[in-house]
């Protein structure tokens, strides 16, 4: 992080379980400024999803334009969704008196690039954001895409903004990766259909990519394998305060 003043990142992804209507935006911003009031000399990056439904709702449109959209169009289509979500949180954030910098997906810095095996991998490219960082205590950028070299964004696969916010944490050296979702982390099973189900409060790697291959789609696999790579703690968690939370980390027995 050369040129980039010390200090203690928080990177923290709102993903579209959170967004389900535009006042929503609202409760996401409040729960932001409660966050930062636990310690003033964190400084967050916050990865943002689109609206609730927002993404499959722009694949249909597309669909009854043409059956077959070329996928670079659709990718473009799609984009416009996480802006959204960029600039009103950002809003929201400057409505309530908080500075904020919103982003885009070029700013961001996240780039996608093929080896010479033709294997595909991301590299981040955060200068912008790391230069953010020096006059707000939040940036809010928008998840699930990032750049090819020639500029052209590209789709992550679904929940690509935990793999956004997996990887700009580890870029930025980050304090921790706060990933919120509509259940307060993990548990053995759905806990919105099963009453029995039991939290997890702390998991392994491992752990989690098992339930991921399982079915669970709580957290982006890749994005668990990045994290696992780089020995990033996890944090997943509800909106709501007070609730528990899981923690993945390295080797441990789930509880």
């Amino acid at each position: 992080m050369e040129g980039c003043p010390r200090r203690k990142i928080v990177v923290i992804k709102l993903g579209g379980s959170v967004f389900l209507n535009d006042a929503s935006y609202r409760e996401a911003a409040r729960f932001l400024i409660r966050r930062s009031h636990k310690c003033a000399d964190e400084k967050f990056v916050v990865v943002v999803s689109a609206l609730s439904g927002h993404t499959d709702g722009l694949e249909r449109l597309a669909r009854d334009i043409t059956s077959s959209p070329n996928p670079r169009t659709l990718d473009l289509l799609w984009s416009t969704g996480e802006l959204r979500s960029v600039a009103l949180l950002t809003l929201h954030l400057e409505g309530l008196g908080v500075p904020a910098a919103g982003l885009n997906v070029h700013e961001t810095g996240l780039r996608w690039s093929a080896s010479n095996q033709g294997e595909a991998d991301l590299d981040t490219l955060s200068a912008e954001l790391q230069r953010t960082l020096y006059d707000y205590s939040i940036a809010i950028v928008p998840g699930f895409f990032a750049t090819l070299a020639n500029g052209t964004m590209v789709s992550l696969g679904r929940g690509g903004s935990d793999l956004t916010a997996v990887l700009l944490a580890v870029e930025l050296e980050a304090k921790q990766c706060e990933l919120i979702k509509d259940v307060p982390g993990y548990f053995t099973e759905d806990p919105n259909t099963t009453k029995t189900a039991r939290h997890l409060p702390a998991l392994s790697y491992q752990e989690a990519l098992s339930m991921a291959k399982a079915g669970c789609n709580l957290v982006q696999a890749r994005a668990l394998e990045e994290a696992r790579a780089a020995g990033l703690r996890l944090i997943v968690r509800s909106l709501r305060d007070g609730e528990p939370g899981s923690i993945v980390s390295e080797e441990l027995v789930g509880a």
